[in-house]
C-alpha cells in the first residue's frame, strides 16, 4: 500500500451512492396479470366485466403514482448532481457518518460541556458551545507610567508579569492568576446544574482584586476598574435590570431570553462598596467590543473629565457592558442563572447558592478536588519537589483552560480552472465548528492540527471523554478526498489575530497525523483492559466510526505524498523557486526552517514522513484486528507495516553509515548562501535585497543535517534492541558537539552548516537550535522503552535518559517559576524561554515527562 496502495477515491464513490441516494435504483416491473383477476372467470359477464375495469383502474391509478415517483426523484437527483458538479471536491465534506453525532456525545455530555471558557483568546471568556452564542468577558484597567491601558485580548504588548490557569478541570471549574503591574486579580469560573436550571446550567465567575505592592504605592491605591459583559452573537435584546444599578438594592443586572437555554438573568453581588455604571450597544462585530468601550470611556473623559461609562444603552442592545469599580483589595461575584421562568426556578435561592460565602466554598472544594484528580492522574507527590508539581499543575490547568470552542469556514486555495470567471482562487469550505486545544492564547488562539495529536496525549489522561470530542470534532473536518486543513482560522474572533496572508489552505499540503499518537494509546489501553467499562465503550464505539476516516486520510497521504520509490514518501509543498530562502521551508512538517534538501523536487525522500507513515499503518492494523474489520484491511495494513518497519529497506534509504545516522534524500548542495544584490528601479533608484546564491550545482544525495528528524526511526523504535545503529543513535543524542545540551536537546546539529542561520532577512532561526518540548518528549519515550529491553545498550540509554528527562524539568520548572509562563521554544546555549510565551501547547508535555508517563 506504501506509495502505490489502492485508491480510496473509487471506494468513496460507491459508498456515497449508498448514503446519498445518488444512484437511481433499479424498480421490478409491475406484474401486470395478478392472481386476483384470474378469480374472476367463474363470475357472470358483467361481474366479471366490472371487476376487470376496478382492477384496472386500480393498477393504473398505481402505475401512474409509480411514474409521477419515479419523475419527480429523477428529477431531484439531476438537481444534486447538478449542485454537486458546481461544488468543488475539495470543500465537499466526507461521505460518512459524523463523529459528533455519536450517541455518547449527545444528551448529557453535550449539555455537560454547554457553557466553558471557551474563549482562550481574551484574558477571561465564556461562550457556549453553539455557533452564535450568548458570551460573556472580562476587561479592566491597566496602568502603568501613569497611562490607562485596556486589557481584554491576551497580548504580549500588555506586559502582563504573569496570568494563566492554576487549576482547571475542563468541565466546570477554573481558576486563573493575573498579575497586572501593582494588581493581582483572581478570576474563578464555575458552573452548576440544578433541577431548575435550563438547558446548560448556570454559572459564575468570582473576581478577587489585591495590591500586588505596598498600600504606599500611589499608582496601587487607585480605584481598579473592571468590565464585565454581555454579548448576544444572535443579536438578541439584552435588558437591563434598571436604569441605575444598586446591587445592594437589586444585584439583577440584565435578563433576557434565547432559544437554546429559555429565559436568563445576570446579577452581581458584593460585600463591598461598588460603584456600578454600564453602557450598551448593538453591532454584529463582537471581536472589537474592547475599541467600542475605549471609544465610549474617551468620550466620556473629554467631556465630563469622568473615566466612567455613561449610564446609556441604545434600543434593543445586543452587549451590555457593566463597569466596577472600587478601591482594591476587594472581591465581587457574577452569577448568570437560566431557565428562570419556570415556576419553581428559586432564582433568588440559586443566586445565592451562587454568589458569597457558598460560591467561595465550592471554589475551595473543587480546587481540593482538582489537586485529588492531578495526583491520580500523575502521581507525582514521591517524584518531584513541590516546585515542579506546582508547574505540572499548571501545565495540565492551563492546556484545559485553552480549550475553545470556534465556528465558521476555513479558505481554501483553489485552482483556477476550478472557479471559472473569478479572480479570486480561494473558496470557503463548509461552515463547520471545532471544539479544540490551542497552542497559546496571545499567539495562536486557534487549531492546529499536529499541535492537536500531542495535546492529546495529555489530555485523553485527565478526561478521555474531552479527548473523544477534541479529535471527532477535528475528524469530522476531513473532506471527501481525506484531507484536512491543518489550521483552523474559524470565525471574525479567530480571523483577527491572523495576517491575512496567512489565512488560505493549501488542499495540496499536509500535516503530521499526530493526532494518531492519542488514538494509538487509546487503542492500545483498549486491548489491555485499562480503562473503565464506560470509558471503553466510549472509545470503541469511536473507534469503530472514526475507521473510514482513518483510512481516508491514510490514503490522501499515501497518494498525494508519496516518493518515486515504494515505500518512500516526501513533504509536498516546498517552493522550488524561491531565490529568497536560504533552504526553503517544508511548512507541512510542521518543522518549518528545519533543513530539507537545498532544490526540491519529486526525488526527495523525507524520513521522518516515513515514520509517521508507519505509525498511521499499524494504528490502523491494530484497530482492524481489534474490531475484526475485514480481513483484506487487516492484511493490507499489516503489510504496510512491514514494509515501513523493514529496517534493511529503511537503512538502504536513510542510514549514512558516515554519520552514523538517518537522514533526508534529494537534490542537494551546501554551497548556498545569502548575499546582498543591489537593483535598479524607476528613476534610477538602488535598492538591497537578500537573495540567494548557488555555489554549485546540486545532486541527488543524503542531506546532511542532523536533528530530531534524523531521530525519527529511533522514535519509532524501528532500530533492534541489539543493533549498533542503536549505540550510534545514543551517542548522537548524547554529544554536546551535536544535539545535547544541559536544557534539553537541540533542533539542530551544533555541526550543521544551517545551525542558527537566518534563512531569509527577516526569518530568525527557528527549528535550527533551539529545544522544543514535543520533540524531546518523543525522543526521551524511546529512551525509556531502549532502557526496559533487553540489549546490549540497555544501561546506557538509561543513563542519557535520566539525565535528559532531569535537565528538561529542571529547566522548564525553574523558567516557568521565574517569568510566569511556560514558552514555545527554550535557548540552547542558556535554557532561556524564547518565541511565544503562554505557550500551553507542546510544551505541557513536561508533566508527562514528570510523571514518566510515555505513548505506548
Amino acid at each position: 500500500m506504501a506509495g502505490t496502495g489502492r485508491s480510496y477515491r473509487s471506494r468513496v464513490s460507491s459508498s456515497r451512492d449508498d448514503i446519498d441516494g445518488d444512484a437511481v435504483p433499479l424498480r421490478p416491473t409491475p406484474n401486470l396479470r395478478p392472481q386476483r383477476g384470474s378469480r374472476g372467470r367463474g363470475r357472470g359477464r358483467n361481474q366479471t366485466s366490472i371487476g376487470i375495469f376496478n382492477v384496472d383502474l386500480k393498477v393504473l391509478l398505481g402505475l401512474s403514482a409509480i411514474a409521477f415517483f419515479a419523475v419527480l426523484y429523477f428529477i431531484i437527483n439531476l438537481m444534486n448532481h447538478a449542485e454537486q458538479a458546481q461544488t468543488p471536491r475539495v470543500v465537499t465534506p466526507f461521505p460518512a457518518p459524523k463523529l459528533m453525532d455519536l450517541p455518547q456525545f449527545q444528551g448529557e455530555h453535550k449539555e455537560s460541556l454547554y457553557w466553558g471558557t471557551y474563549r482562550p483568546n481574551v484574558y477571561l471568556g465564556i461562550r457556549a458551545r453553539t455557533p452564535r452564542s450568548l458570551i460573556a468577558g472580562l476587561m479592566w484597567i491597566g496602568i502603568k507610567d501613569g497611562r490607562h491601558f485596556m486589557r481584554h485580548v491576551c497580548q504580549d504588548s500588555d506586559d502582563l508579569s504573569k496570568y494563566g490557569w492554576a487549576q482547571h478541570d475542563g468541565r466546570s471549574f477554573g481558576h486563573q492568576v493575573i498579575v497586572d503591574q501593582d494588581m493581582n486579580l483572581g478570576t474563578s469560573f464555575l458552573k452548576s446544574k440544578g433541577e431548575d436550571s435550563g438547558y446548560g446550567g448556570d454559572w459564575a465567575v468570582q473576581i478577587d482584586v489585591q495590591n500586588h505592592k505596598s498600600r504606599g504605592n500611589e499608582e496601587a491605591s487607585r480605584s481598579a476598574h473592571l468590565f464585565f459583559y454581555l454579548a448576544d452573537e444572535d443579536g438578541n435584546t439584552l435588558n437591563l435590570g434598571g436604569d441605575t444599578l444598586d446591587i445592594h438594592e437589586n444585584p439583577l443586572l440584565a435578563s433576557g431570553s434565547r432559544m437554546d437555554i429559555g429565559s436568563w438573568q445576570l446579577h452581581l453581588k458584593s460585600l463591598d462598596d461598588l460603584e456600578v455604571h454600564y453602557a450598551g450597544f448593538k453591532t454584529p462585530h463582537i471581536h472589537n467590543l474592547s475599541d467600542l468601550v475605549q471609544e465610549n470611556l474617551g468620550l466620556q473623559v473629554r467631556k465630563f473629565g469622568r473615566l466612567q461609562l455613561p449610564d446609556t444603552s441604545v434600543d434593543s442592545p445586543n452587549i451590555l457592558v457593566f463597569q466596577i469599580s472600587a478601591r482594591a483589595p476587594f472581591r465581587t461575584d457574577v452569577a448568570f442563572i437560566s431557565g428562570t421562568r419556570l415556576e419553581s426556578s428559586r432564582v433568588e435561592e440559586r443566586v445565592s447558592s451562587l454568589t458569597g460565602t457558598s460560591l467561595t466554598n465550592q471554589l475551595k472544594e473543587k480546587q481540593r478536588e482538582f489537586d485529588t484528580k492531578f495526583e491520580k492522574s500523575f502521581n507525582l507527590v514521591d517524584k518531584l519537589d513541590s516546585e515542579s508539581i506546582v508547574a505540572g499543575k499548571a501545565a495540565i490547568a492551563n492546556l484545559l483552560g485553552g480549550v475553545g470552542y470556534f465556528f465558521g469556514q476555513s479558505k481554501i486555495a483553489v485552482s483556477g480552472d476550478m472557479l471559472p470567471g473569478s479572480h479570486d482562487n480561494s473558496i470557503l469550505y463548509w461552515p463547520a465548528e471545532l471544539y479544540t486545544a490551542v497552542p497559546s492564547r496571545p499567539f495562536f488562539p486557534r487549531g492546529f492540527l499536529w499541535d492537536e495529536g500531542f495535546h492529546q496525549l495529555l489530555i485523553w489522561r485527565w478526561d478521555t471523554h474531552i479527548s473523544l470530542d477534541i479529535i471527532g470534532h477535528w475528524l469530522d473536518l476531513m473532506n471527501i478526498d481525506g484531507w484536512i486543513p491543518r489550521e483552523q482560522i474559524l470565525g471574525v474572533e479567530a480571523l483577527s489575530k491572523v495576517p491575512s496572508d496567512f489565512v488560505t489552505q493549501l488542499p495540496t499540503n499536509g500535516n503530521p497525523p499526530a493526532l494518531l499518537l492519542a488514538l494509538r494509546d487509546l487503542v492500545h489501553g483498549l486491548k489491555k483492559n485499562k480503562f473503565s467499562a464506560a470509558e471503553s465503550d466510549a472509545i470503541s464505539s469511536f473507534v469503530e466510526r472514526a475507521f473510514v476516516r482513518l483510512e481516508a486520510w491514510f490514503q490522501w497521504f499515501n497518494t498525494t505524498q508519496s516518493g518515486k520509490e515504494v515505500g518512500s514518501y516526501y513533504w509536498h509543498g516546498r517552493d522550488n523557486i524561491t531565490n529568497r530562502e536560504l533552504n526553503p521551508k517544508t511548512l507541512t512538517s510542521g518543522l518549518d526552517d528545519y533543513p530539507r534538501a537545498s532544490h526540491p523536487s519529486e526525488d526527495e525522500r523525507h524520513v521522518d514522513l516515513r515514520c509517521w507513515m508507519l505509525l498511521a499503518a499499524d494504528c490502523l492494523h491494530s484497530i482492524a484486528e481489534l474490531f475484526e474489520k475485514e480481513n483484506k484491511s487487516a492484511k493490507e495494513y499489516g503489510a504496510t507495516v512491514k514494509l515501513l518497519s523493514d529496517f534493511e529497506v529503511l537503512n538502504q534509504m536513510h542510514y549514512d553509515d558516515a554519520y552514523g545516522t538517518y537522514l533526508d534524500f534529494g537534490n542537494h548542495t551546501e554551497k548556498v548562501r545569502l548575499v546582498w544584490k543591489e537593483t535598479m528601479t524607476g528613476h534610477n533608484y538602488a535598492t538591497r535585497e537578500l537573495v540567494r546564491e548557488v555555489l554549485e550545482s546540486p545532486k541527488l544525495r543524503l542531506v546532511p543535517h542532523i536533528g530530531p528528524v534524523s531521530l525519527f526511526p529511533f522514535i519509532g523504535r524501528i532500530i533492534p534492541a541489539d543493533s549498533k545503529i542503536l549505540e550510534k543513535q545514543l551517542d548522537i543524542i548524547s554529544n554536546r558537539s551535536i544535539l545535547w545540551t544541559d536544557f534539553g536537546l537541540r533542533s539542530l546539529a551544533k555541526t550543521s552548516s544551517l545551525y542558527m542561520k537566518y534563512n531569509t532577512e527577516h526569518d530568525a532561526p527557528y527549528w535550527r537550535g533551539p529545544i522544543w518540548m514535543n520533540m524531546n518528549y518523543m525522543i526521551l519515550s524511546s529512551l525509556y522503552h531502549y532502557s526496559r529491553v533487553d540489549g546490549p545498550y540497555r544501561e546506557k540509554a538509561r543513563t542519557i535518559y535520566d539525565d535528559l528527562r532531569g535537565n528538561l524539568i529542571r529547566n522548564v520548572v525553574k523558567n516557568y517559576h521565574k517569568t510566569g509562563f511556560f514558552w514555545e521554544q527554550y535557548d540552547q546555549r542558556n535554557g532561556k524561554g524564547k518565541g511565544a510565551r503562554v505557550f500551553n501547547g507542546w510544551t505541557s508535555l513536561v508533566l508527562l515527562i514528570m510523571a514518566e508517563d510515555y505513548s505506548s
